[in-house]
């Protein structure tokens, strides 16, 4: 009798957990990847959505000529409200668990993108892997009406553009929303987003005879590293400085480089490894930060008269290489200073060598103490290959 009283428990137990109570079909979804925010008034946003066509990118189907992605908007006071109001126009359901992108308009980012971002942080459905642009002297909105060749979704395009562009190239970074929100809460570290703009015809880059070129008329790019100071924005670095700030954090994963030769002209080097060493020191309980920077290269391109099958040619081009990396590291953090935000980190690397020195500092850290902060830069570099041959043919020519 006890065993069938208990069975009969479980089994009355198991009745309101049958069935996926709280499913949503696809066929009732909008899958949003691309995301950007406006500021329209004091207290009016503009949500832009930028949803995948299904039909139009199924790999089996073939293309009906329509555009693979479809645009929706709306204006309210808050975002979540904006998102539900796109409603109204949308057959479907803003889904927003495969956004690949958000891109927020400096308008939005000049008087603080907080609370544009607590929305997407409290979310459930909404993961924290996206990538986060501003958009620079354009509204965050065409950003997302640009249509992409080669990646049939621009949403797509801009994530995969942003990834190599930092793997290869190094002046960009790929920011993603727990790593901004924890560098603009932090005592000793300033938030940085890369910069999206639009060059060449705006209009034909938002049509679908953008991608029926081989030479689109329109293009995304990826340009400069945008400053935030708490949530604001409060400046840029140019190419430059934003290579010496990957260059210090450590993000540098390949690039290449102009330096100058010794008798005049210049190489282009490949450098494969950068690895930073950022060490703190006190004298008389004031800090000071001391950034080494390792670098492995290769020779990529000669234009001048060197001889690098001799180890006196090679040594010189590593000596005129820890020149121009330093110069690089050195203007970056000056420009930091000027604009007061520590996008280095070099308050919570104090914190982390002395919290009871920190504590004193952190009061006006960014007014005072980043700006007085001794910073000295010194960097080793070993080239390990210098190419197919010694002297460049370019040389012999000009004889």
């Amino acid at each position: 009798m006890k065993r069938v009283l208990t069975m009969s428990l479980l089994f009355i137990m198991m009745i309101p957990l049958t069935g996926c109570w709280n499913r949503m079909e696809l066929n009732e979804l909008a899958i949003a990847v691309g995301l950007a925010i406006d500021k329209v008034k004091e207290n009016e946003y503009m949500v832009s959505v930028q949803v995948v066509d299904p039909s139009e990118v199924a790999p089996k189907q073939g293309s009906t000529g329509r555009s693979p992605v479809t645009r929706y908007r709306a204006k309210a006071d808050t975002i979540f409200e904006a998102l539900r109001k796109i409603t109204t126009v949308s057959p479907r359901q803003i889904y927003l668990a495969h956004l690949r992108i958000l891109v927020i308009g400096e308008s939005v980012a000049k008087e603080g993108i907080a609370k544009s971002l607590e929305m997407l942080s409290r979310d459930h459905e909404v993961r924290s892997d996206f990538y986060i642009v501003l958009a620079r002297n354009v509204k965050a909105e065409q950003i997302l009406k640009f249509l992409s060749p080669i990646e049939k979704i621009p949403a797509q395009k801009m994530s995969k553009s942003l990834e190599v562009s930092q793997s290869i190239w190094a002046p960009t970074r790929t920011v993603q929303m727990d790593q901004l929100i924890a560098d603009m809460t932090s005592d000793g570290k300033s938030g940085v987003l890369t910069g999206v703009k639009y060059t060449g015809n705006k209009k034909v880059g938002q049509s679908m005879t953008n991608v029926e070129k081989s030479w689109p008329e329109a293009q995304l790019q990826y340009s400069g590293i945008a400053v935030l100071k708490k949530d604001k924005l409060v400046g840029w670095l140019n190419e430059e400085e934003s290579k010496g700030l990957n260059y210090v954090l450590g993000d540098v994963k390949n690039t290449v480089g102009s330096i100058k030769c010794p008798k005049g002209g210049s190489a282009v080097i490949e450098i494969f490894h950068a690895k930073p060493n950022i060490k703190v020191t006190f004298q008389n309980g004031k800090p000071a930060v001391h950034i080494h920077n390792f670098i492995e290269e290769n020779v990529g391109e000669v234009r001048c008269d060197i001889d690098l099958s001799t180890t006196e040619g090679v040594k010189a081009l590593e000596k005129s290489s820890e020149q121009t990396n330093e110069t690089i590291i050195k203007d970056s953090v000056e420009r930091a200073k000027q604009l007061r935000a520590d996008i280095f980190g070099f308050g919570e690397a104090i914190h982390r060598a002395s919290p009871k020195a920190w504590k004193s500092l952190k009061k006006d850290w960014y007014e005072k103490g980043l700006v007085e902060l001794p910073v000295t830069v010194h960097t080793t570099v070993k080239i390990r290959r210098t190419g197919t041959t010694g002297n460049s043919f370019v040389t012999e020519l000009k004889e």
